[in-house]
């Protein structure tokens, strides 16, 4: 691994394990996963205010969708032209808020368009603080992008647990009042450390770079990221709500059933790492798939909210370490620009996470 890039002295090393840019995109990833975790829990509380269908959740989900699917191909040109150091700062401070507004929208109409800013906002970080965490991986010459996606895990487990219980306790706009402030501080911490990776011009060659690639690699690690976020997205949007209006949960342990799912996921991947180190990424991909079907099945046959808690771990453990080797895999093509190749793989893979979900809420109904 050490002779992946040598740019400096005769024999260049690899970098502490910990350093303040590896902590800065750790911080973002946490932020955004905490948020989108603390929409886990406001599924019920918001298709309840709004009188919405589990066919009118679909269509809130599916403009979520869209919005994420709109904005990642933005994001990774933007990234590509200007560093992913300054994107996702941009970024970051518009996701800030989105919960917030949530909290508050009046009517369908404005929901709408609140939802689709949300799924915007977050898939646009989401595009570049991947590619933040390529360039954090090539300045250190390691393989952080487990790890990064535990931490977004982690956000998910402590967004999900605290969500359900803040909007049991304080309702839901102190919840999402609580959460954009935390949001706040983490990006405040992590702000003047993010890595502000380097842009180089080179006219014809670089606008070369930036087309979309005739290499299918891109597209079949695109493929290979769909097929993962499939499942992830459908425990995100319909966990919680399977479990209050189907197994009759509390507002609480239906936020449980999330939690468990990030958590696992969290000590699955910051474990990854070693775990592909060891087995390689193909039998990893292997085992993963396997485990996460047993846990699907679990929560689908399952007749109580404990079994279907287990099952959400179960998934968790299966579904950890598929997207951090696809999107790393995606950011280290030769030839491709890495936020391209990120914006290719994360376009393709949210289509599964994002879109599919909606469908489920019109089979449903």
């Amino acid at each position: 691994m050490e002779q992946v890039s040598g740019r400096e002295d005769a024999a260049p090393t690899r970098a502490p394990i910990v350093t303040r840019e590896r902590i800065a995109v750790a911080l973002l990833f946490l932020m955004n996963g905490y948020v989108f975790g603390g929409w886990a829990p406001k599924i019920p509380e918001f298709a309840a205010r709004l009188g919405l269908d589990s066919a009118g959740m679909g269509l809130m989900i599916l403009v979520f969708g869209l919005g994420s699917l709109a904005m990642m191909p933005v994001a990774g040109a933007l990234s590509a032209h200007r560093g992913s150091g300054i994107v996702v700062r941009m970024f970051a401070l518009a996701f800030i808020p989105a919960l917030l507004i949530i909290a508050v929208v009046p009517n369908v109409v404005t929901a709408v368009i609140v939802m689709f800013y949300f799924g915007g906002t977050m898939a646009a970080m989401d595009v570049s603080m991947n590619a933040n965490a390529v360039a954090v991986e090539k300045k250190m010459r390691r393989a952080i992008m487990s790890s990064c996606h535990a931490f977004w895990s982690l956000g998910g487990l402590i967004g999900a647990a605290s969500g359900g219980f803040l909007i049991a306790q304080f309702g839901s706009t102190v919840h999402a009042l609580v959460t954009t402030v935390v949001a706040a501080i983490l990006i405040a911490i992590a702000w003047p450390s993010i890595i502000a990776d380097t842009v180089h011009h080179h006219s014809g060659a670089e606008k070369q770079k930036l087309t979309l690639p005739r290499n299918p690699l891109p597209w079949l690690v695109g493929v290979m990221a769909l097929f993962s976020m499939v499942p992830e997205g459908a425990i995100i949007d319909w966990g919680a709500y399977h479990m209050r209006q189907d197994l009759g949960a509390s507002v609480t342990v239906a936020g449980f059933g999330f939690a468990a799912f990030s958590g696992a996921m969290a000590i699955m991947r910051f474990a990854g790492d070693l775990v592909r180190d060891r087995f390689g990424a193909v039998k990893t991909l292997r085992a993963c798939t396997t485990i996460a079907i047993i846990g699907m099945l679990i929560v689908g046959l399952g007749n109580s909210s404990t079994t279907a808690i287990i099952g959400f771990a179960i998934c968790g453990i299966g579904i950890s370490n598929m997207v951090p080797i696809a999107f790393s895999m995606a950011g280290n093509m030769p030839g491709v620009n890495p936020s391209v190749g990120l914006s290719i793989a994360t376009t393709l893979g949210y289509s599964g996470m994002l879109v599919a979900p909606s469908l489920i809420g019109f089979v449903a109904k």
